[in-house]
């Protein structure tokens, strides 16, 4: 073997460490302080510095007549400036892959971003690209992620016609449901009209199943149709839309789209606006729609029903008298049908609606329910305060990342005398890291751990030194958590 030959090995070797070095640097070193780490959210990137990156000529896109100039150029050149010239070229090459990582963001932008809104489209679509350059951030997300995805390949559809009792309307596709805290009362004899006995949970409940199998269409929709996101395994996909159609789409099995028997008290009523509040992942449905676009297995008129679904379902929350019912109501209920009604205005293009909702927001709910101290007195009230004061700050969190879609920020909204979601976080947060002791009613015990997910969360839009402190309390994710691939540290 000529002295040429090993030499030129020398310099490949030497090229091939430099490519190594640099991938297996962990991607946020790569991508610099734009991803720092912990359990902050990734913040948005700038594009604005890209522009010099976009305009630098990649070394192939030189045209043929070049390359071979430029070969025949280092030929006549000593082996030991030509192994010179190929070290600069191979760290040159190191750095345009660096600029390429730097790009992502750039780049998820000018590919089509999913339609969806709870979750944050660019994030979502930085991550899938992390992943696919071989980021190992997410692999026990992942593989959580896909465990859960085999598990409800098995789930069988459901519907809402499978209760064995109909609803007063006879027709058994009406969703129907029972209060949770009503009980017989035990001085009739029999047990008419029912009592309240708040946060005790009634077991009769369990006799009609809409909810539950709304519970479980919601959970395997949103996982199998987030598994294919990232995989691209048509299978997740093709059962993700097996049990959309079932549910909202196939004449034998659908819902209709109205809640006029949910939560019903027996011997009071036929159903309450108080029965939206078991809709609300419903909105995480609307993703799971966004999720399966391009998927052969979800079609154009399969989309097509889904919206006319949503937009029946829609004009009846606001033309409805249960509807008209829960957007009045002061606490809880009132957040999260703003939740819903703002994420199926934005899933049906109505962002003059979405935005509406959003605006209204900050004096209906922010300044009405949370106290300049960061109380929420209307979920203090209840015999479960520390989980319906969770409760209510984590819709008003959804409702905030739902307003970043039509420009209106209630992350950082405060009235005068100090009302915000932050303040309520605040107010919440000693309790949870031990601070104070909780001194309102909760029944089933105390769990101060229901907060972080909000922290985490809160994390990304707050980053000054005092909630960096707070955070130092809260325990980092598990790696396992998919919490990873939607909201990505």
């Amino acid at each position: 073997m000529s002295k040429g030959i090993r030499q030129g090995e020398v310099c490949k070797a030497a090229q091939y460490r430099a490519a190594d070095a640099t991938a297996a640097a962990p991607l946020d070193v790569r991508k610099g302080s734009a991803f720092p780490a912990g359990n902050s959210f990734a913040p948005q990137l700038g594009y604005a510095s890209l522009s010099a990156v976009e305009a630098e000529p990649l070394p192939d896109s030189r045209s043929l007549t070049e390359r071979h100039s430029l070969s025949a150029h280092q030929a006549a050149k000593p082996q030991g400036l030509r192994c010179a010239v190929n070290r600069v070229y191979s760290l040159s090459r190191a750095a345009i892959l660096i600029l390429t990582f730097l790009s992502a963001p750039l780049f998820a932008q000018q590919q089509k971003l999913p339609r969806v809104f709870l979750i944050d489209a660019q994030k979502l679509a930085q991550t899938r690209q992390r992943i696919q350059a071989g980021d190992k951030t997410f692999a026990a997300a992942m593989a959580k992620l896909e465990a859960d995805a085999r598990k409800s390949l098995g789930q069988s559809p459901l519907s809402v016609t499978t209760k064995a009792i109909a609803p007063p309307s006879g027709d058994k596709h009406d969703y129907m449901s029972q209060a949770p805290y009503f009980w017989p009362d035990p001085t009739k004899p029999n047990g008419l009209p029912y009592i309240r006995r708040d946060g005790e949970r009634n077991p009769e409940l369990d006799k009609i199943t809409d909810h539950h199998a709304l519970d479980q269409m919601e959970a395997a929709a949103r996982t199998l149709s987030l598994a294919f996101y990232f995989k691209g395994n048509e299978e997740y996909a093709a059962k993700s839309a097996v049990l959309l159609r079932a549910w909202f789409l196939d004449p034998a099995t659908r819902m209709n789209p109205n809640l006029e028997y949910a939560q019903f008290i027996p011997g009071v009523n036929t159903g309450r606006g108080i029965g939206l509040i078991e809709t609300r992942g419903l909105a995480d449905v609307v993703d799971a729609i966004g999720l399966l676009a391009g998927s052969k297995s979800w079609t154009a008129s399969d989309q097509r029903g889904l919206e006319d679904w949503y937009r029946q379902f829609l004009q009846w929350m606001l033309e409805s008298r249960n509807g008209r019912e829960e957007n009045a109501a002061k606490n809880n209920h009132g957040t999260y049908y703003d939740v819903q009604a703002t994420s199926f205005a934005l899933f049906l293009g109505k962002n003059d609606l979405a935005k509406q909702i959003v605006e209204t927001a900050k004096q209906k709910r922010i300044a009405l329910q949370i106290e300049p101290d960061g109380r929420q007195p209307l979920e203090l009230v209840r015999t479960k305060a520390w989980s319906y004061s969770n409760g209510n700050l984590d819709g008003l969190m959804w409702l905030a990342r739902l307003g970043e879609n039509v420009d209106v920020d209630l992350w950082n909204y405060q009235t005068k005398d100090g009302r915000s979601i932050r303040r309520a976080l605040e107010y919440l947060y000693s309790f949870a890291v031990g601070d104070q002791k909780w001194t309102y009613q909760q029944l089933g015990g105390f769990d101060g751990k229901s907060l972080f997910p909000l922290m985490r969360r809160a994390a990304g839009y707050y980053r000054d030194e005092k909630l960096k402190a707070m955070m130092t309390k809260i325990p980092a994710l598990d790696p396992s958590n998919r919490e990873w691939l939607v909201a990505p540290n």
